[in-house]
This record gives structure tokens, sequence and C-alpha cells, in this order.
């Protein structure tokens, strides 16, 4: 299932807070940071925990900015 927020139309500057696409499952998960944007269109994140960078640029299917929680009883 394609996410609107992972196609390529939206540019992810760096430092923005992104959530990452596993390759097992099709999960988002949340805690990294954008370090830079490929001219190819990949992404390069990093965990915003430790600044740990993951080993290879991502596709921007696979990256989304971080949503937030709902708190809809507010």
């Amino acid at each position: 299932m394609a996410d609107p927020e992972a196609k390529g139309d939206r540019v992810l500057e760096p430092g923005a807070r992104v959530e990452v696409r596993d390759g097992f499952e099709g999960l988002w998960h949340k805690g990294y940071l954008v370090v830079a944007t490929g001219e190819d269109g990949t992404v390069t994140v990093e965990r915003a925990s430790d600044g740990s960078r993951l080993p290879r640029p991502l596709p921007r299917e696979a990256v989304r900015r971080e949503r937030r929680n709902s708190m809809w009883w507010i």
C-alpha cells in the first residue's frame, strides 16, 4: 500500500524528523532524522537517539515525515 507522504512530492530537509519503513513487515518506525537527500532521490538518515547513521541511503518511498499521535479527546 502506497503512502502519500512517502511519494517524493515533498522535500525532506536535513534535520527533519522522519519515520522509516522496515523491509521485513513494512511497518513504519519513528525516531530518525534526515542527514541528507541525494540527487537520485535517496535519503540518508540517522537515529535520533544516538546519532548512528543507517549504513546506506534509503529510497524516498521508505521515508516519510514523522506523524504526531492523535489526541482527539482534548
